[in-house]
């Protein structure tokens, strides 16, 4: 959340006690982020220019300085008219900082520059790289070392520590004359950039409540006061209250039967509570007494510990040495894409994304290109084209840095006998040791994500002999347009694709054949698999759900969009892997509920892109049908009761200075059929800084290991469509039960620093 407001015009004497206040505010800003006397820190606090590049003719100086509440890069700009705030950009907003020349727009417009002296700023939403050529290797070196620590020191802050930053920051901004004090016109100001609407008398109540010095104006500890009052939680006095003792401290003892009734922690006892003191009680005295004050206890349930999230959840939990057929596999489709698939730009850098996000499955339309360079695109359209060799470097490069386990690269190979030679060159040169060109052992069943460990595999098309001619399925159906359709039907049956063996050979695993039926008596081999385009593979789910999960046991299935997609919008991916489908491919550079959903599924297992399968899933013997539930080991019902108690610190939507949201929570489940369910709280008028609802919901769940739930939050409109404030999403299996914060999401999938829901999770057999 930034908090932005113009500065008037100072004198000269002005200036320069401000730059003196800004040394000192920076300086504690260092030091809360751990980096007093950084000299990577001092350099980025002074600026310095840097070239910005666009294009191969766009080149400009421009200057670069990071501000003193450390968060935040003021860029110079030459455009007229530009307002402040579009100069800025906040560290949270960054994804990546890449040295050298690892970003398209430096592949292709700064080769003329050393690699020391270049960087780039890779953004988390959909926002161009800001690709920068310093003018020394130790400048750009200063830039890349600082920002990383930044980031870094950023993301380990507690949940208490971004909050008092981000409180600060906004109180800084707030004072406008820049005089260190908070005047009452100054104070109105700061409560609506926080997102909080009061009248006049309310804020001028707790206003005089702070100003103890009767000066009528806010300065040093009445500042911290007002910061006190501002973010006292009353849900977490209350319920502290319930264990503490008459000192308002909770003993060791009182933590222990706190964590047992309350939070249903199995593991609850001395051992516990004693780490917990240790890890969040700021009072050292009450620390060495074993107990805990309602300020450690709040930090407790802001923390990983106190996450609605199983924190074991985070790490590689489940049985990793299973066939590839039993785990549900994160897949992306047309990848190469960053907007949609009629005339959006091609890109490695979706690549990139897509594989940071744990994807473990990329598709690479792949078509004849000039200078015997295949090309990747999505055909037929407007899209822009990138090289097949770049997007190959750019997968060897980010391939493993999420996760470990194998990634595939689904081809969809449109190329001359020529170009496909060229392909299978590139593949092997570049990936070399990392692609596997034979199986790993003899057994007759696909390998395990185990046993592929730093892996790429090739699915695609493989001869039977060399003269074989084949065609890919996929594309014809994904058209949208008939016309096309029919073109691309008629070429294929006309004048069929030869295959080059060369090409055939990177095949191992991943063979792409046509379904032929679950009728078919004899059992196809573990490396045969076949894609089905969602309305056929929905049609299958309803029609012969139990067939499809048996199939899927042995055989990896593919899902992808619909043609109609053209907006490159996703289905929902839950109705296939409640019958086994494993490669369920989305666009990955859409958002929205359905990505929300994915994203939620693989956040578990240590967010390695497999997850493995319920155990009926993987059973030959499955009687298991989604749309009919019967009695069997599926079906263990469960009562969820979900309290949505308060928020904190939502975002604002609608950037407008006098704009406050109008906060509802809705929850939904995502699983079979009968157990899809929604609620929602009611509006919470102009609060979107501590809305409470106290609401709760109870919930029916027959199969809950199938089953996410998903908390979202939006900003309520009577007269136009309601705007997303934020979500979370967790398979039902990885709630925790008890008093709990969820820390909410961007629509990108990215935390947001400080904004949360505290809700209460129950769970019983039903």
């Amino acid at each position: 959340m930034q908090c932005f407001t113009r500065a008037p015009k100072l004198s000269k004497s002005q200036e320069i006690l401000l730059l003196e206040e800004s040394r000192k505010v920076a300086a504690l800003n260092g030091k809360r982020l751990g980096l007093q006397n950084d000299q990577d820190l001092k350099f980025l606090l002074r600026g310095s220019h840097l070239l910005k590049i666009k294009s191969g003719s766009w080149r400009r100086e421009r200057f670069y300085k990071l501000q003193e509440d450390c968060k935040t890069i003021w860029q110079e700009s030459k455009k007229l008219l530009r307002s402040p705030e579009s100069q800025l950009f906040s560290i949270e907003d960054i994804e990546d900082v890449r040295a050298g020349h690892k970003t398209e727009g430096m592949e292709k417009y700064a080769k003329d520059v050393p690699e020391q002296r270049c960087f780039s700023i890779v953004f988390k939403d959909q926002r161009k790289n800001l690709d920068l050529i310093a003018n020394s290797e130790v400048d750009a070196n200063h830039w890349v070392s600082g920002l990383g620590k930044i980031i870094t020191k950023t993301n380990s802050m507690s949940q208490r520590q971004k909050l008092q930053h981000w409180i600060h920051a906004c109180l800084r901004k707030a004072d406008k004359n820049k005089d260190n004090k908070m005047n009452f016109k100054e104070l109105k100001n700061f409560l609506k950039e926080v997102n909080i609407q009061v009248d006049d008398s309310y804020a001028r109540q707790i206003f005089e409540q702070c100003d103890t010095s009767h000066t009528d104006t806010l300065e040093d500890d009445e500042i911290e006061d007002f910061y006190k009052l501002l973010t006292e939680r009353e849900e977490i006095g209350a319920l502290f209250s319930r264990y503490a003792n008459a000192e308002q401290v909770m003993s060791l003892d009182s933590l222990v039967r706190f964590l047992r009734e309350e939070q249903q922690e199995e593991d609850a006892g001395p051992e516990m509570a004693r780490s917990l003191i240790e890890r969040y009680e700021p009072d050292e005295t009450i620390r060495t007494e074993q107990a805990m004050t309602q300020d450690g206890f709040l930090m407790y349930l802001l923390s990983d510990d106190g996450n609605i999230f199983e924190k074991a959840h985070r790490q590689v939990y489940q049985d990793m040495t299973k066939p590839l057929s039993h785990y549900f596999v994160s897949s992306s489709h047309n990848t190469y894409l960053m907007e949609d698939q009629l005339k959006g730009p091609s890109s490695t850098e979706a690549y990139i994304r897509a594989l940071t996000k744990g994807c473990r499955c990329v598709e690479l339309d792949c078509w004849d290109g000039p200078n015997s360079e295949p090309v990747i695109y999505h055909g037929y359209t407007l899209t822009s084209k990138i090289l097949f060799c770049d997007v190959i470097k750019a997968i060897k490069n980010y391939a493993f840095k999420t996760s470990p386990y194998p990634v595939i690269l689904s081809l969809e190979n449109h190329c001359s006998l020529e170009q496909q030679k060229m392909m299978a060159h590139h593949l092997q040169a570049i990936l070399q040791d990392m692609l596997l060109l034979a199986p790993v052992d003899s057994n007759k069943s696909l390998p395990s994500p185990e046993q592929l460990k730093g892996k790429i595999l090739v699915k695609g098309k493989k001869l039977s002999t060399e003269a074989e001619e084949v065609s890919d399925e996929d594309e014809a159906a994904e058209m949208e347009d008939e016309s096309v359709k029919i073109e691309v039907e008629s070429k294929m049956t006309s004048d069929k694709l030869k295959l080059a063996k060369e090409l055939s050979d990177t095949v191992v695993y991943c063979r792409s054949i046509h379904f032929q039926g679950f009728e078919d008596s004899n059992p196809r081999p573990a490396n045969e698999m076949s894609s089905f385009s969602e309305g056929k593979a929905l049609k299958l789910a309803q029609e012969s759900g139990t067939s499809f999960i048996r199939h899927n046991l042995k055989q990896l299935s593919r899902i992808y969009p619909a043609g109609w997609r053209t907006d490159s919008s996703n289905y929902n991916p839950v109705d296939m892997w409640n019958v086994g489908c494993q490669i369920v491919a989305l666009n990955f550079q859409t958002k929205g509920a359905e990505m929300d959903v994915y994203q939620g599924r693989f956040q578990q297992n240590g967010f390695c892109g497999y997850v493995l399968k319920p155990e009926f899933l993987q059973d030959q013997n499955c009687k298991f049908n989604p749309k009919f539930i019967t009695e069997g080991p599926w079906r263990t019902r469960k009562k969820l009761q979900v309290m949505v108690i308060s928020g904190q610190q939502l975002p604002k939507v609608n950037k407008g200075k006098n704009s406050i949201v109008d906060p509802r929570v809705i929850v939904e489940i995502y699983g079979v059929p009968r157990d899809n369910d929604k609620k929602q709280t009611r509006v919470i008028d102009n609060n979107g800084f501590n809305p409470n609802w106290n609401e709760t919901f109870e919930f029916d769940i027959d199969v809950p290991k199938l089953a996410l739930v998903r908390f979202m939050v939006e900003d309520f409109d009577t007269s136009t469509k309601n705007d997303f404030i934020g979500q979370f999403t967790a398979p039902f299996t990885s709630l925790k039960q008890g008093y709990r914060h969820i820390h909410l999401l961007t629509k990108n999938g990215d935390p947001y620093p400080s904004a949360t829901l505290f809700v209460h999770i129950g769970i019983q057999d039903a």
